[in-house]
């Protein structure tokens, strides 16, 4: 994904969390199903296909596969509207972490707020354990290992997005963070250009 950013990481990922997220995703007012075709695509990440081909697939297909049982990641789009949508990818990283992609910067900013309000939200439910998070509106770190960040606590950050949140251990032992002022949300230190604003 290019362009701004939103992304969660997550321990213990199973199904019953892929429809929990989805579940609170959807009170939240973003959907997996187009509203007025009622269809969900699954879309391709694979770097050769074109624009990312797209396969229907019924609510509980789609729950199956974000559970990634059997996959090691999973695209859809999740609708605000007929007309706005973001691209979702759920995949395994390291460590048996899971990271919840969203891709916000196709959205004009008063829906990429709203979207970035509402996934804010709903990650941070005690019924998903999420274990850090990433917001770049305009994707000017896209190029950081935020895994790295995020899980290890060890890569190196060229520039700051606009908030990140990891877990007080992950902050203590990475060499930035440890040093660098952030605001206490639990159950996360929060870094960051609009750190009051998520």
């Amino acid at each position: 994904m290019s362009a701004g950013f939103f992304y969660s990481y997550h321990l213990g990922w199973t199904g019953t969390d892929a429809a929990t997220l989805l579940g609170d995703l959807e009170s939240e007012g973003l959907r997996p199903e187009h509203p007025v075709t009622g269809r969900t695509l699954l879309v391709s990440l694979a770097p050769a296909s074109s624009c990312g081909s797209r396969s229907p697939v019924t609510r509980d297909q789609l729950l199956s596969l974000a559970g990634l049982q059997r996959l090691r990641e999973v695209g859809f789009r999740l609708w605000a509207d007929e007309r706005l949508d973001l691209l979702v990818r759920i995949r395994r990283a390291r460590a048996g972490v899971v990271v919840v992609e969203f891709g916000i910067g196709e959205l004009p900013e008063p829906e990429r707020e709203r979207a970035v309000s509402a996934i804010r939200r709903t990650v941070g439910r005690p019924s998903v354990l999420c274990i850090g998070f990433v917001v770049d509106r305009c994707g000017a770190t896209a190029a950081t290992d935020w895994d790295g960040v995020v899980i290890e606590g060890t890569a190196y950050l060229d520039a700051w997005p606009d908030a990140l949140a990891v877990r007080d251990e992950t902050a203590s032992r990475h060499p930035q963070l440890g040093v660098t002022e952030s605001v206490e949300r639990s159950p996360w230190r929060v870094f960051g250009s609009a750190v009051l604003g998520v």
